[in-house]
Protein backbone atom coordinates (compact mmCIF):
# COMPACT_ATOMS: atom_id res chain seq x y z
CA UNK A 1 0.00 0.00 0.00
CA UNK A 2 2.55 2.30 0.50
CA UNK A 3 4.77 1.32 -2.67
CA UNK A 4 1.46 2.55 -4.24
CA UNK A 5 1.22 5.93 -3.16
CA UNK A 6 5.66 6.25 -3.05
CA UNK A 7 6.49 7.64 -6.22
CA UNK A 8 10.23 8.33 -5.08
CA UNK A 9 11.44 5.50 -3.00
CA UNK A 10 11.44 2.32 -5.44
CA UNK A 11 10.26 2.90 -8.93
CA UNK A 12 9.87 -0.51 -9.46
CA UNK A 13 7.90 -1.48 -6.38
CA UNK A 14 5.69 1.66 -6.86
CA UNK A 15 4.76 0.09 -10.37
CA UNK A 16 4.15 -3.35 -9.20
CA UNK A 17 2.59 -1.79 -6.15
CA UNK A 18 0.10 0.18 -8.77
CA UNK A 19 -0.88 -2.88 -10.36
CA UNK A 20 -1.48 -4.83 -7.18
CA UNK A 21 -3.96 -2.46 -5.94
CA UNK A 22 -5.51 -2.10 -9.20
CA UNK A 23 -5.99 -5.70 -8.85
CA UNK A 24 -7.29 -5.99 -5.39
CA UNK A 25 -9.90 -3.44 -6.08
CA UNK A 26 -10.86 -5.00 -8.90
CA UNK A 27 -11.09 -8.20 -6.38
CA UNK A 28 -13.58 -6.15 -4.10
CA UNK A 29 -16.02 -9.55 -5.48
CA UNK A 30 -13.68 -11.53 -4.09
CA UNK A 31 -13.70 -12.30 0.08
CA UNK A 32 -10.21 -9.98 0.55
CA UNK A 33 -10.41 -8.54 3.85
CA UNK A 34 -7.32 -5.36 5.19
CA UNK A 35 -6.45 -5.76 9.00
CA UNK A 36 -7.01 -2.32 11.02
CA UNK A 37 -3.46 -2.77 11.79
CA UNK A 38 -2.18 -2.43 8.64
CA UNK A 39 -4.03 0.62 7.47
CA UNK A 40 -2.92 2.03 10.97
CA UNK A 41 0.19 1.12 9.77
CA UNK A 42 0.28 2.84 6.37
CA UNK A 43 -1.58 5.81 8.32
CA UNK A 44 1.41 6.33 10.40
CA UNK A 45 4.42 5.43 7.94
CA UNK A 46 3.40 7.82 5.37
CA UNK A 47 2.67 10.64 7.23
CA UNK A 48 5.14 10.33 9.49
CA UNK A 49 8.14 9.60 6.65
CA UNK A 50 6.95 12.54 4.87
CA UNK A 51 5.26 10.56 2.09
CA UNK A 52 1.76 12.04 2.34
CA UNK A 53 0.32 14.97 4.35
CA UNK A 54 -1.81 14.08 6.84
CA UNK A 55 -5.15 15.60 5.35
CA UNK A 56 -4.27 13.13 2.18
CA UNK A 57 -3.82 10.10 3.72
CA UNK A 58 -7.09 9.82 5.45
CA UNK A 59 -8.39 9.18 1.58
CA UNK A 60 -6.77 5.95 0.77
CA UNK A 61 -7.64 4.81 4.03
CA UNK A 62 -11.22 5.78 4.24
CA UNK A 63 -11.69 4.65 0.49
CA UNK A 64 -9.70 0.92 1.73
CA UNK A 65 -12.43 0.73 4.27
CA UNK A 66 -14.98 0.97 1.92
CA UNK A 67 -14.38 -1.15 -0.58
CA UNK A 68 -13.14 -4.11 2.08
CA UNK A 69 -14.19 -5.25 5.21
CA UNK A 70 -11.42 -4.59 8.30
CA UNK A 71 -11.02 -6.97 10.46
CA UNK A 72 -9.20 -6.07 13.70
CA UNK A 73 -7.16 -8.39 16.45
CA UNK A 74 -8.62 -10.01 19.35
CA UNK A 75 -7.33 -11.37 22.47
CA UNK A 76 -7.00 -14.54 20.99
CA UNK A 77 -5.40 -13.31 17.86
CA UNK A 78 -2.62 -11.48 20.29
CA UNK A 79 -2.19 -14.46 22.04
CA UNK A 80 -1.31 -16.36 19.39
CA UNK A 81 0.90 -13.48 17.70
CA UNK A 82 3.24 -13.96 21.18
CA UNK A 83 3.18 -17.95 20.20
CA UNK A 84 4.09 -17.50 16.89
CA UNK A 85 6.74 -15.06 17.85
CA UNK A 86 8.55 -17.34 19.61
CA UNK A 87 7.88 -20.62 17.99
CA UNK A 88 8.44 -19.35 14.39
CA UNK A 89 11.04 -16.55 14.92
CA UNK A 90 8.29 -13.74 13.46
CA UNK A 91 8.40 -10.08 14.51
CA UNK A 92 5.71 -9.48 17.24
CA UNK A 93 3.91 -6.83 14.38
CA UNK A 94 4.53 -9.11 11.58
CA UNK A 95 2.69 -11.79 13.54
CA UNK A 96 -0.18 -10.21 15.07
CA UNK A 97 -1.10 -9.53 11.28
CA UNK A 98 -0.48 -12.98 10.45
CA UNK A 99 -3.01 -13.84 13.46
CA UNK A 100 -5.77 -11.18 12.93
CA UNK A 101 -5.56 -12.61 8.82
CA UNK A 102 -5.42 -16.41 9.88
CA UNK A 103 -8.52 -15.66 12.78
CA UNK A 104 -10.47 -13.92 9.46
CA UNK A 105 -10.24 -16.94 7.68
CA UNK A 106 -8.05 -15.92 5.23
CA UNK A 107 -5.98 -18.31 2.92
CA UNK A 108 -3.63 -16.01 1.26
CA UNK A 109 -1.63 -13.30 2.55
CA UNK A 110 0.40 -11.00 0.83
CA UNK A 111 3.63 -9.25 2.33
CA UNK A 112 6.81 -8.30 1.84
CA UNK A 113 8.05 -9.30 5.34
CA UNK A 114 7.47 -12.99 5.41
CA UNK A 115 8.96 -15.71 3.54
CA UNK A 116 7.44 -15.65 0.44
CA UNK A 117 5.27 -19.10 -0.23
CA UNK A 118 5.95 -19.94 3.20
CA UNK A 119 2.51 -22.03 4.66
CA UNK A 120 1.55 -21.83 8.28
CA UNK A 121 -1.23 -23.03 9.63
CA UNK A 122 -2.94 -23.32 6.36
CA UNK A 123 -2.12 -19.75 5.45
CA UNK A 124 0.41 -18.93 2.58
CA UNK A 125 2.33 -15.94 2.22
CA UNK A 126 2.69 -14.06 -0.98
CA UNK A 127 5.46 -11.80 -1.65
CA UNK A 128 3.55 -9.37 -4.27
CA UNK A 129 7.01 -7.93 -5.49
CA UNK A 130 8.28 -11.57 -6.70
CA UNK A 131 8.98 -11.65 -10.30
CA UNK A 132 5.85 -13.18 -10.96
CA UNK A 133 3.64 -13.05 -7.47
CA UNK A 134 -0.35 -14.13 -9.33
CA UNK A 135 0.85 -17.32 -10.78
CA UNK A 136 -1.40 -19.69 -12.44
CA UNK A 137 -3.26 -21.38 -9.35
CA UNK A 138 -2.67 -18.87 -6.60
CA UNK A 139 -5.77 -17.58 -5.53
CA UNK A 140 -5.55 -14.84 -3.56
CA UNK A 141 -8.29 -13.47 -1.29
Amino acid sequence: MIYAIDTKTDADKHQKALTIVNIVNQAVDYDCVLTLQVLGEFFSATTRKGKMPLTEAFQPVKDWQELFPVVAATPNCLNLAMTLTSEHSLSFWDALIWATAKHAGVTHLLSEDFQDGRILEGLTVINPFRLNPFEEGDQVV
